[in-house]
């Protein structure tokens, strides 16, 4: 089984949250994806995975690897037993934006953390963390219903996110993401 643990559901420029990032793990794998200060994966990692090696974050991600002594992020696949995390394109404004998808045996995992449209390729997902910076959250919940994804998770909360959030309202499916969560597939 893979533990799937949120280190942060903020954006780039949240002065509330930590940049989004997750940690993937999996027997003695651990791969970290996208985070930045504050939710950087552990020093241990085996690989640290980002959407985009050209976002916001670039500088502050390498510098934190430089620091740590790890390897510098990028976008890449990884393989490990029966571990599958490989990246996929989205629709974004700006070209070279990926998620990943994350495969162990049958059980189906999607970080989408920074999209226009979620990417049909999450089709039947167990769980999808899904943006909700830059995409309307009712019209990616709508399309995950559409894509019968079985669970799905708020991250890049932005200021809209954050309002609802603070004001009580959920998601009209899914829910949103907590810092520190704990998620298996």
């Amino acid at each position: 089984m893979a533990r799937l643990l949120l280190l942060g559901i903020g954006t780039a420029r949240s002065p509330r949250f930590a940049p989004a990032g997750l940690l993937v793990e999996y027997g003695h794998a651990r791969v970290g994806l996208d985070g930045g200060p504050g939710s950087e994966p552990p020093e241990n990692v085996h690989a640290w995975l980002v959407a985009d090696e050209h976002g916001p974050l670039r500088d502050d991600l390498r510098r934190i690897a430089h620091e740590a002594d790890m390897l510098e992020p990028a976008v890449a696949p990884y393989l490990h037993g029966t571990l599958h995390v490989d990246p996929l394109p989205v629709a974004h404004p700006r070209a070279g934006v990926h998620g990943y998808k994350i495969t162990r045996g049958h059980r189906c995992a999607v970080w989408a953390p920074d999209f226009v449209k979620l990417p049909d390729w999450a089709e039947a997902a167990d769980l999808v963390f899904a943006g909700a910076d830059n995409s309307d959250v009712a019209e990616t919940a709508e399309a995950a219903r559409r894509l019968r994804v079985k669970r799905l998770v708020f991250v890049c909360l932005g200021d809209k996110a954050c309002s609802a959030m603070d004001a009580g309202e959920t998601p009209p499916f899914g829910e949103w993401g907590v810092e520190g969560g704990q998620y298996r597939m």
